[in-house]
């Protein structure tokens, strides 16, 4: 049985394309097959440049998961993580992955302009 479903929930695609996985804490039941393919498929359709990753939520990145990331640099892209937890991003640390790939901190509970504050 083949699970149709996309492993990737795309927020935003152009030369600038955002995707997450749809708040899954543990990605180790990511089809990489399917998640490599449909990365590629969003590059080549919407000549990305920049795929910018949302980890928001994400607790757990398996290695194979780390070795996609690593590959998508060979498509000539720009690889971006966003608010990887703290194990998350002592792995990218560890394994020097944030040489290669650009490690962002946004606060997602930050007020937005004109909400009240109290």
């Amino acid at each position: 049985m083949t699970n149709d479903k996309p492993v990737l929930e795309v927020y935003q695609t152009g030369e600038l394309t955002v995707v997450g996985f749809g708040g899954q804490e543990i990605l180790d039941q990511i089809d990489l097959t399917g998640c490599r393919s449909e990365v590629v498929a969003l590059v080549e359709k919407h000549k990305c440049k920049i795929l910018a990753f949302d980890m928001t939520g994400v607790k757990l990145v398996p290695s194979g998961m780390l070795g996609l990331l690593t590959s998508i640099r060979n498509l000539g892209v720009e690889v971006q993580i966003y608010n990887p937890s703290h194990d998350v991003n002592e792995v990218l640390e560890i394994t020097r992955l944030n040489t290669i790939m650009s490690v962002h901190f946004i606060d997602v509970h930050a007020k937005k302009d004109g909400e009240a504050t109290r």
